[in-house]
């Protein structure tokens, strides 16, 4: 596949108009009638409906199927503190994903703000708006701050997803690289490179579906995180190891199973990971370059699993394949949050995606006519349109038993089919990126 250019994502995002989202009506507007009754004096019923009973504001405006997407610009991508305008693009483009993959609108909004205090404040005063809040690219260590301050305080579901959504995902895929390599979460032992808020919520994620806290080892730039280190914040601390035999990644990863990147590229080396124990696994996620290369690290040894953030390589950890339909789920059952159990829930109904036959049509858009559940197929594909009807039903499912769904499905064969028809919406739009996704990387 040939690489993205410089020219051609300039040219894309200016053409034919500037971005790429943009508000389209919903109801009649060709005549006076129509217009009344969409502003004034018809605006003023739906009006007086909320304000006596607020939650009628999911059934008379677009509240139950609108995300935000915010950010303040200070961790973009591998572009680090870019500022919020900068940030723009990003936030546009996660926009365009949600209403693609999973027929929700969203708004970006940049926030020229980096203090976690009035960052807090200016989003909760929008929390009227949303259904729900996407939290993007803000830096380590204030998105912890901002994450739980506003989780406490707002009754929408509210998600960092470069913390949750990068968890999610890459549970589901070392769940099965476990199963293809004939080891459990509950014995293995897995050295994590990285300390930010990914690194952490990663790891949360794994110990909750079964990892032991014993069994990991966390790295920063400064080596291993240990508890006789006098460096470490109070986050980092909940990570330190009481293991006093290994100070340095390459010690750490002697005998590990599993290596998950999140860090720096080209930290990894060829006899780090022969070091490592029989059939490993190794999640090099730092973007856009990895923490080794795809071709360092598969000529390294013959019985690994490799997996990256990128599309050119198999088995890429991408976000995509989460957030839509989190958000999709939490916002169909009202939940008031986005829990531990419905993380865990994604996590598992991705994992067993992967397990069914692709699709002739998605197999032919990835150029891959043998595209089956194996080493180099851990994770469905972005366009798989079965994530809709598969992943979110379960999320539901878990924020229902676990006491935050406030609407309640009670037919969910014709949940799913509402789901489906979604899907039909979009065709268009996904056959039209599923060729643009064949021709570039």
């Amino acid at each position: 596949m040939s690489k993205v250019t410089k020219e051609d994502a300039l040219y894309y995002h200016r053409y034919p108009m500037p971005g790429k989202i943009e508000v389209v009506p919903t109801k009649p507007y060709s005549n006076p009638s129509d217009l009344a009754l969409a502003y004034s004096p018809g605006v003023a019923y739906p009006c007086l409906e909320i304000k006596d009973h607020p939650v009628d504001s999911y059934e008379y405006t677009n509240r139950g199927n609108l995300v935000a997407v915010i950010s303040n610009g200070t961790a973009v991508l591998g572009l680090g503190n870019i500022g919020a305008e900068a940030a723009k693009p990003v936030m546009e483009g996660k926009a365009l994903l949600f209403k693609i993959f999973a027929g929700l609108d969203a708004f970006d909004i940049e926030i020229d703000e980096t203090d976690p205090a009035r960052f807090v404040e200016i989003v909760k005063s929008l929390a009227p708006t949303f259904g729900g809040v996407n939290l993007e690219d803000i830096k380590a260590p204030e998105c912890f701050e901002i994450e739980n301050r506003l989780r406490d305080e707002c009754s929408i579901p509210i998600m960092h997803d470069d913390q949750h959504g990068t968890a999610i995902i890459s549970a589901a895929g070392l769940i099965n690289a476990l199963e293809i390599q004939g080891k459990t979460l509950s014995s293995a032992k897995v050295v994590i490179n990285g300390a930010g808020a990914a690194a952490m919520a990663c790891t949360r994620l794994y110990c909750s579906l079964g990892l032991q806290p014993e069994n990991v080892v966390m790295c920063d730039s400064h080596g291993v995180i240990r508890r006789d280190r006098t460096d470490l914040n109070k986050f980092k601390r909940d990570f330190a190891t009481d293991r006093d035999d290994v100070h340095t990644l390459a010690e750490a990863l002697v005998g590990a199973d599993v290596f998950v990147g999140l860090s720096v590229a080209d930290v990894l080396t060829p006899a780090m990971i022969q070091s490592m124990a029989p059939r490993p696994i190794v999640f090099a996620l730092a973007n856009p370059d990895p923490e080794i290369s795809y071709e360092k690290a598969m000529e390294s040894r013959d019985d690994l699993i490799f997996a990256t953030g990128r599309s050119d390589y198999p088995n890429q950890i991408n976000n995509v394949l989460g957030f839509p339909y989190i958000f999709r789920a939490a916002l169909d059952c009202r939940s008031t949050a986005i829990n531990e159990e419905m993380k865990k829930a994604a996590a598992i109904a991705i994992a067993a995606l992967a397990h069914a036959p692709v699709p002739e049509d998605i197999a032919e858009a990835y150029g891959a006519a043998d595209l089956h559940f194996g080493r180099e197929y851990i994770l469905p594909k972005p366009f798989d349109r079965r994530l809709l009807t598969t992943v979110v039903p379960a999320i539901i499912e878990a924020a229902e038993a676990s006491g935050v769904a406030r609407y309640h499905i009670r037919d969910f064969e014709a949940y799913r089919r509402h789901l489906e028809s979604i899907i039909c919406d979009n065709d268009a739009m996904i056959a039209y990126l599923m060729q643009t996704q064949s021709s570039c990387h």
